[in-house]
């Protein structure tokens, strides 16, 4: 029994430190965003639909949604968010068909709604970052945390037009964005708490002060003076 239970622990060292090293291999870079950056994230909105939105959708999102959260005018989701005819009430999805995704990519492109969720702003940062020359793909590049991706350099104009700095401010806002479509209600959520906490903390003060009153009569006694 013994025996075996030093054998089942070795196992699952080496197992736990095979995972440490694999999660290790790839450093990624902190995103540093802020869902509460307006400008941040309507130019996140802008850049994700001119470049993502044709193969990814974010269908838990309406652009009605969208307009309402980051303070846009009709005139500027109609110019930058809405296309092939979309209407203001509808989800994001995207016109790519899922077979022809299928033949030119190997799959369908992933619903990003939940990929800030579920990945991390951080992993998303360094992801789109990250690209690289590499001939023997089949669009030409590969990427570091994801190796052999399906998924061609889209954002490659949007970097060879700026400076190095530009185009990591310009993925932080995309990443900011997809943080924001992850859980919109974190806007609300974060200011609201920072009230919800204030009212406990003098909640707790009264009632603590409503106790002492209370277990002054059981510490005297109603018979008793206190002198």
């Amino acid at each position: 029994m013994g025996k075996n239970f030093k054998l089942l622990f070795v196992f699952f060292t080496l197992l736990l430190s095979a995972n440490i090293y694999a999660a290790s291999k790839v450093q990624l870079d902190h995103a540093n965003t802020d869902i509460f950056d307006e400008a941040s994230l309507q130019n996140g909105a802008k850049l994700f639909m001119n470049y993502c939105s044709g193969c990814h959708a974010i269908s838990f999102m309406r652009y009605n949604r969208i307009a309402k959260d980051l303070n846009l005018t009709e005139e500027q989701v109609a110019t930058n968010l809405m296309f092939a005819g979309k209407k203001v009430g509808e989800s994001v999805t995207t016109a790519m068909p899922e077979d022809g995704a299928s033949k030119w990519f190997g799959g369908v492109p992933p619903d990003l709604s939940l990929v800030a969720r579920s990945k991390g702003t951080d992993w998303i940062y360094t992801y789109l970052r990250s690209f690289y020359t590499d001939e023997s793909r089949i669009f030409g590049v590969n990427n570091t945390v994801l190796v052999n991706a399906s998924m061609p350099h889209v954002l490659w104009p949007l970097q060879e037009g700026q400076s190095e700095a530009g185009f990591d401010n310009d993925v932080r806002d995309i990443t900011n964005f997809l943080d924001y479509v992850g859980e919109p209600a974190k806007l609300i959520r974060l200011t609201l708490g920072k009230w919800v906490l204030l009212f406990l903390g003098i909640l707790f003060i009264l009632t603590y002060m409503l106790k002492k009153e209370y277990w002054k009569d059981v510490k005297y006694g109603v018979w008793r003076s206190r002198d």
